[in-house]
């Protein structure tokens, strides 16, 4: 069984067609089709159902596809490990992030990374919470910064960097627009707009409602942050985020209130993969976060 065979089969499994797969990898349909033919000779299955010019992978021809997947994705990293083995301070990281801290810790420490690690590159992905912690944990994203850090999972280490407060965001012609703090039982009564359901801010807002003593009455629903701030804004409800949300620090349109009671917050850190050792370079870059929070 040979690299260039598995190669070969997981662009034909993506594609579902032999003359695209040949076109993207630009090599010959009929060298395609004869490495393919030769991987299944050795396996002793098919891995394709043929339909005309198109091809759909048979039942275990799935099987074999999600391992290929999982064997070149280790391939991949060990090669990685033994270039940056050579030089540590050159290399590429995959770093995933959420909305919420895209616009004030993101760019401060990148920056400030980059500053001294110039050679080290970023390939930088936006991901909702169990995307983030899936793609880290699947080989998609080597480290990501994540709120709040995930506790007692047995494939992923969480690592937290501090912990922040969670306000109540309120229109600014709202009755309490103009207080500093509000006990949350106060808001009972009040249409809240949040994330739908699953998303980690909705059970965040959920969660420390119930805390308070009631069970919020949603009205609306926004899918990022600048919806849910713009629904607010628009009189539609009240919602409750972290401090790192709040890219302004005021606007016309709302007002963003202390929670005296109960004492709402979430962490925020660093995840990595469990069981394999980060490469060299997502080392430096782990080491560095690290250093930077620990002196704050």
């Amino acid at each position: 069984m040979e690299l260039r065979q598995l190669k070969y089969f997981m662009e034909v499994a993506e594609r579902e067609h032999v003359s695209e797969a040949a076109l993207h990898l630009h090599v010959a349909q009929s060298a395609i089709s004869r490495q393919i033919a030769n991987l299944e000779k050795e396996l002793g299955v098919e891995l394709f159902e043929r339909e005309g010019r198109n091809v759909k992978l048979s039942p275990i021809g799935r099987t074999f596809l999600h391992h290929t997947k999982v064997a070149l994705k280790a391939i991949d990293h060990a090669k990685k490990q033994i270039d940056e083995y050579i030089d540590p301070e050159r290399g590429s990281i995959k770093i995933g992030f959420p909305t919420s801290l895209a616009s004030n810790l993101l760019p401060s420490v990148l920056a400030e990374f980059k500053r001294k690690y110039a050679g080290i590159q970023f390939q930088l992905r936006q991901g909702s919470y169990n995307f983030l912690i899936e793609s880290v944990k699947n080989r998609e994203i080597d480290v990501a910064f994540l709120g709040p850090v995930p506790e007692d999972r047995t494939d992923i280490n969480g690592d937290i960097l501090f912990s922040e407060d969670l306000y109540v965001l309120v229109p600014s012609d709202h009755r309490i627009a103009q207080r500093k703090s509000v006990y949350l039982s106060e808001l009972k009564k009040e249409p809240f707009v949040l994330f739908p359901k699953g998303y980690i801010f909705n059970k965040m807002a959920i969660d420390g409602c119930r805390e308070a003593g009631f069970e919020p009455n949603v009205t609306s629903e926004g899918e990022d942050l600048d919806a849910i701030k713009g629904l607010v804004a628009a009189g539609m409800g009240i919602t409750i985020l972290p401090e790192s949300a709040f890219t302004e620090t005021k606007t016309p349109y709302t007002s963003k209130i202390a929670i005296t009671s109960p004492n709402l917050h979430r962490t925020v850190g660093i995840i990595t993969p469990k069981h394999r050792d980060l490469a060299p370079s997502e080392k430096v870059f782990y080491d560095f976060i690290m250093d930077i929070f620990k002196q704050q």
